[in-house]
């Protein structure tokens, strides 16, 4: 039976109260979808000023895997998801015993694991870049020549370029395992890529299953810089096999949820699975702009059982991401630094037709750390691009 939102529902005289585990900005942003559509919503995340707790209408201060916490959390939800993929997998198993939850552990523990990740990749017939996995030291001698040039990943807990480097051969790859801690490790060959894109669907208990837009992204540094919406270099061929996968994948895991797979665009035609994501993700930030239908909002419908609409693009898009390096800019340049922090020139921004500006509430700025993201749409893909060109230089950003 689906969860109907609060002022229609009450469990034991109380709002239906979705949870989530996590405090970040994607938390946020499921509150502020689930509240808009009538939803309470209990935050478990043991930072006080985290982004979600700051509107949630409930924060239970404690750690993901604190038996308090999680009890004071099912009690209070009809159902309840995370926001981030190294929540442990294990306190999703304790929730569940008590309370809906989705995505599953299972699902979740999967793509918390590089090696696992792949494995479900091959399993499933899912084309990803050659690898193998370094478990320990004796299997360093096991790379073969033609994984070379390679990228080395830890197996678990790196993201946004964090845990990997660059393997240019294998004499260079003992030095470059001990620099990441002689930890458990992927290695993958480098590809010559014409484009990274992004799919992220949307699967509810019954397997009904939709998509967002295909979204082309750049990175930089190993950080998501921009998102463009419509995938402007992604053939429609190449988009359609890598939405087909990607639901083969939700389905094949049992998932429900917002999954992404991020994807690589080889030069030679071919697409092939990069990782997974059981969330909602920085590259369909657009969404809640350009859509209508956010990757957020199914987040929602997916945890309280509501329908699923096809989610439909009306607005082309392009999405910048706005680091905390923005506010030690001199003079708008990001290559000037500032000693002190100050504040860019939103109203600037904002100036510019088509631009949403969307703040996470976090306090302190830091280099490299997500501050928040600022979505451009137009009514055509040239004139959202250029719009993201002015936006980007009045931050003192590379062109889009």
């Amino acid at each position: 039976m689906p969860l109907l939102p609060g002022e229609l529902r009450l469990r034991d005289g109380q709002p239906t109260t979705l949870g989530v585990l996590g405090g970040g900005q994607l938390g946020r942003m499921f509150a502020q979808a689930a509240q808009a559509m009538g939803f309470r919503v209990a935050v478990l995340d043991p930072d006080a000023a985290s982004p979600a707790a700051q509107v949630a209408d409930l924060h239970i201060r404690a750690g993901y895997d604190d038996a308090q916490g999680l009890a004071a959390l099912a009690l209070a939800c009809d159902a309840v998801t995370t926001e981030f993929e190294n929540v442990p997998a294990q306190a999703l198993q304790v929730l569940a015993a008590r309370v809906r939850v989705a995505p599953g552990a299972q699902a979740v523990a999967v793509c918390q694991h590089r090696a696992r990740e792949k494995a479900q990749f091959v399993q499933g017939g899912v084309p990803c870049a050659p690898h193998l996995l370094i478990a320990c030291e004796a299997d360093l001698g096991d790379a073969a020549p033609h994984l070379f040039p390679a990228i080395l990943k830890t197996a678990t807990l790196g993201y946004d370029g964090k845990g990997q480097c660059g393997v240019p051969d294998a004499a260079a790859l003992p030095d470059a395992w001990r620099a990441l801690g002689g930890v458990p490790c992927l290695l993958e060959q480098r590809l010559r890529l014409a484009c990274e894109f992004s799919v992220i669907v949307a699967r509810d208990d019954h397997g009904h299953c939709v998509h967002l837009p295909v979204q082309q992204n750049l990175h930089r540094d190993g950080v998501l810089a921009v998102t463009r919406v419509p995938a402007p270099d992604v053939p429609p061929a190449a988009a359609e096999e890598a939405i087909a996968h990607t639901r083969r994948l939700a389905q094949a895991l049992g998932y429900v949820g917002v999954l992404c797979v991020e994807w690589f665009a080889l030069d030679d035609g071919r697409v092939l699975a990069n990782e997974m994501a059981p969330r909602p993700h920085n590259s369909g930030h657009a969404s809640l702009d350009a859509c209508d239908v956010s990757q957020f909002e199914l987040q929602v419908r997916t945890l309280a059982g509501l329908p699923l609409p096809q989610p439909r693009l009306h607005s082309p898009a392009v999405m910048l991401n706005l680091l905390g390096d923005l506010w030690f800019a001199s003079g708008g340049a990001a290559s000037e630094p500032a000693r002190t922090p100050r504040t860019p020139d939103w109203a600037g921004l904002l100036a510019l037709p088509g631009a949403h500006l969307h703040l996470y509430g976090k306090a302190e700025p830091r280099p490299g750390r997500k501050m928040g993201h600022l979505t451009v749409t137009a009514a055509e893909p040239e004139a959202a691009l250029a719009l993201a060109r002015q936006a980007a230089a009045r931050l003192g950003l590379p062109a889009a």
